[in-house]
């Protein structure tokens, strides 16, 4: 981390977990844990969770993220939920091209662009995820892929944009497998997605954005994760379902 010229932040992405009354619960439960972090704190919760989420968060440093947003501002695209309306729900945050969304539900680099743009003209902050597949690893390609990725969904994101975006770099092979990336791999990758920030914007525009490391990040690897330069929070998956353990990758990043 280099918070010297960008926020740490640590986002908590629930996937396809918690009722409305269990997301309040946990919520409560993790408020007093986390009152005292020196870091950007995000939820990102399913749909159905939003309105509780945003209600036991109300007066707390716990900001609520959504974990998918439609690219049109409405139409007929059923079971679909656009950026007006998360934004008037109180959603702060949006998580856009997880590795699951792809590989589950057809989303493509075009359409985690188009979403990412609908995202950030409504005034959402958007978390984009990038990451390679074990045999894109094993091939060599991950340099380039995570590049292309990034540049895709970062396609007439405008300078003044970027300063609500942050990069999750999620190796494909390390998510919810128990899998980690090693620091030193996860700091590489972070380091491939600031370069090719720096080929689209600039290298000092570069240094200011806030690049996660999404890949089984837990409380007992953060510290370690979180010492490398690149590494500027964490995009947590099941860890963020436990109020303690989440508690702890917070304590890390407010080091």
């Amino acid at each position: 981390m280099n918070k010297a010229k960008r926020q740490a932040v640590i986002a908590g992405n629930w996937k396809m977990n918690k009722t409305p009354s269990e997301t309040k619960a946990l919520i409560e439960e993790m408020k007093p844990l986390l009152a005292n972090a020196d870091c950007g704190v995000v939820l990102c919760v399913p749909f159905i969770d939003v309105a509780a989420a945003v209600e036991a968060a109300q007066g707390s440093n716990i900001k609520i993220g959504a974990e998918n947003v439609h690219f049109k501002e409405s139409g007929a695209y059923t079971g679909e939920i656009s950026a007006a309306m998360l934004k008037e729900a109180g959603v702060e945050y949006v998580v856009v091209g997880h590795s699951e969304r792809r590989t589950y539900f057809g989303e493509t680099d075009q359409t985690v662009n188009l979403r990412t743009l609908a995202a950030l003209n409504a005034g959402l902050k958007t978390i984009i995820c990038v990451g390679e597949t074990l045999e894109q690893r094993e091939l060599g390609y991950t340099e380039n892929l995570l590049k292309f990725q990034t540049k895709m969904a970062l396609t007439n994101v405008t300078e003044e944009q970027l300063k609500n975006v942050i990069i999750a770099y999620e190796p494909v092979w390390a998510i919810g497998t128990g899998v980690t990336a090693t620091a030193d791999q996860a700091d590489e990758g972070n380091g491939y997605v600031r370069a090719a920030i720096a080929e689209a914007y600039g290298a000092d525009v570069a240094e200011t954005v806030t690049v996660q490391y999404g890949g089984s990040m837990n409380a007992g690897n953060c510290d370690e994760l979180l010492s490398k330069v690149n590494v500027d929070g964490g995009l947590i998956g099941g860890a963020s379902l436990k109020a303690v353990d989440f508690s702890k990758i917070v304590e890390a990043a407010s080091k």
